[in-house]
């Protein structure tokens, strides 16, 4: 019996760490002030853009603005805290889609020498319904 507990444990304990995991794809981005990086999201028969850049970092805190499908928001994000990512879900919540898509955008470094922001923004996506594509800046 006292196996059968172990050999749970470990089971339980390596399917939550392969279960933590869940972003499929992970885009690194390094933003100046007020540069903007804008992504076409695609799924089924829909086309949206999201984009965001940053404004101003003080006091250790970055200032972000971002739109997707022409909703904005505005984030203070933080290192080292728990406000150092915004997550925007990609499609609506149906009743059949209770695991929605998302792309989490995490705040990773502001580097003093280059004025730039570093930015994983990482997709999540368990049916792969989703297509990203950047849109470069001309």
């Amino acid at each position: 019996m006292h196996f059968f507990v172990h050999l749970f444990v470990v089971v339980a304990l390596l399917g939550g760490v392969t279960s933590a995991n869940d972003f499929r794809e992970t885009i690194k981005i390094s933003l100046k002030k007020d540069e903007q990086k804008k992504f076409l999201v695609k799924y089924d028969k829909s086309e949206r853009l999201f984009k965001f850049r940053w404004t101003l970092y003080q006091n250790k805190g970055l200032v972000v603005f971002r739109s997707y499908d022409k909703r904005v928001a505005q984030n203070i994000l933080y290192l080292n805290h728990k406000n150092q990512s915004f997550r925007v879900e990609l499609k609506s919540r149906g009743a059949n889609n209770f695991n929605v898509p998302y792309i989490l955008v995490k705040f990773k470094k502001f580097d003093f020498k280059t004025q730039e922001a570093k930015f994983d923004l990482m997709l999540s996506d368990d049916k792969m319904e989703i297509l990203l594509e950047e849109l470069k800046q001309k």
